[in-house]
């Protein structure tokens, strides 16, 4: 695609061409950050276990602090690449730089745990109270 402001790139919009692009980093992701993996295994199931009771702005709350701990997990990943790419010797400004991107991931790992910690919890007592009522 071309760049408006560089004139760099192809001319024309794909945007079957971006949805390709956007699928190809989530699989990168996925595949090379434990990080990533992880966090979307347990959303789906947490994921799953609230459309079966039918908590739908559950579902929708669990789907929105995914995508935000996901995507904060993305842009650290870029930032310590680029860093790395940039600077491979030890350098006190680039650890300034891959702290914060750390630090907002961890701000968005609270979030996610909080909520999927509730919705577990919710769950469990879901199930406890089928079980018990047999």
């Amino acid at each position: 695609m071309r760049h408006k402001f560089l004139g760099t790139g192809e001319p024309g919009y794909h945007p079957l061409r971006k949805i390709r692009t956007v699928f190809s980093g989530l699989r990168y992701a996925v595949l090379y950050d434990w990080s990533v993996t992880y966090k979307l295994i347990l959303s789906a199931v947490v994921l799953f276990l609230a459309f079966v009771f039918r908590q739908w702005l559950d579902v929708l709350l669990i789907l929105l602090a995914t995508a935000f701990v996901i995507a904060a997990e993305i842009f650290n990943s870029a930032i310590e690449a680029i860093c790395d790419f940039m600077e491979t010797r030890e350098n006190p400004k680039i650890k300034v730089i891959k702290d914060m991107a750390a630090a907002a991931v961890g701000i968005a790992m609270l979030v996610w745990l909080v909520i999927i910690g509730s919705e577990l919890f919710e769950v469990f007592n879901a199930l406890s109270v089928l079980g018990g009522s047999n």
